[in-house]
């Protein structure tokens, strides 16, 4: 495992919080499966800071990843800390939109899974034919490939294709979902996750069976009732974080 950078600037409790947060983050995707060797990226804004945001250093893998190792950037990319790594543009271009542009994007998460790329390449996206597929009918937005994504240009074609939802299925490319919260982006990434790993294994059985949309606006109505107090996914990553403990807790350094 790679040695944290040690952090001599000093930082609000907030950033630190903030840090330990968006560290432990890495590594739940990391136990998940979710990592794709150095590249994809989670960033996170840092409360009371105006266009301030971390994000992972490139060059190291997610199960890499501390606290101290986050870098802290500008949303025009500058460095606001003495971080020795260098940040991935592919990763700074498209978050940096959106955390410009939708205050309410705190968190934003991109993978590479192989479900979430496999459903995002297929004409139709993402189907109502299973439970968490359902969660998301009607309220993903999609954008279609144009290469790596390093050209400012684009931004605005995705801003126009996201439009007033924050889950995105980038085609051909993979998963985009946003959140006032990091746990709130983490449970939606993990259902839209599951959502497509779900509808890869149907289509191999036979003809999927599509819910109505009658009963997606029911089943979508009530979800609330599932969820625990605390805010949408706060004790779903609350476990994550507690299994991840028991792995390492280099994590939190």
């Amino acid at each position: 495992m790679a040695t944290a950078a040690v952090r001599t600037v000093p930082m609000s409790e907030a950033e630190w919080e903030a840090r330990q947060q968006l560290a432990a983050c890495y590594r739940v995707f990391a136990m998940l499966g979710w990592s794709e060797m150095i590249y994809n990226h989670i960033t996170l804004k840092i409360p009371g800071e105006d266009g301030a945001f971390l994000i992972n250093p490139f060059g190291l893998h997610f199960s890499e990843v501390t606290a101290s190792s986050l870098v802290k950037i500008d949303i025009d990319g500058n460095k606001l800390d003495d971080s020795p790594y260098p940040v991935n543009r592919a990763g700074f271009v498209q978050h940096a939109l959106f955390h410009r542009h939708l205050p309410d994007a705190h968190c934003i998460m991109h993978t590479h899974t192989t479900a979430g790329m496999a459903v995002s390449s297929v004409e139709g996206g993402l189907r109502p034919t299973n439970f968490y597929a359902c969660n998301f009918a009607d309220q993903i937005a999609y954008h279609d490939f144009e290469g790596v994504t390093v050209r400012d240009e684009e931004g605005a074609r995705l801003l126009e294709h996201l439009g007033s939802k924050r889950v995105m299925l980038l085609k051909n490319h993979g998963i985009l979902v946003m959140g006032r919260t990091l746990p709130e982006a983490f449970i939606k990434h993990w259902s839209l996750q599951r959502a497509c790993e779900i509808q890869i294994a149907t289509a191999s059985m036979g003809t999927p069976l599509e819910v109505s949309p009658e009963v997606v606006a029911v089943h979508q109505r009530d979800l609330h009732m599932a969820q625990v107090p605390g805010g949408p996914g706060q004790a779903d990553f609350a476990a994550m974080v507690r299994l991840v403990d028991k792995i390492d807790t280099g994590w939190r350094a």
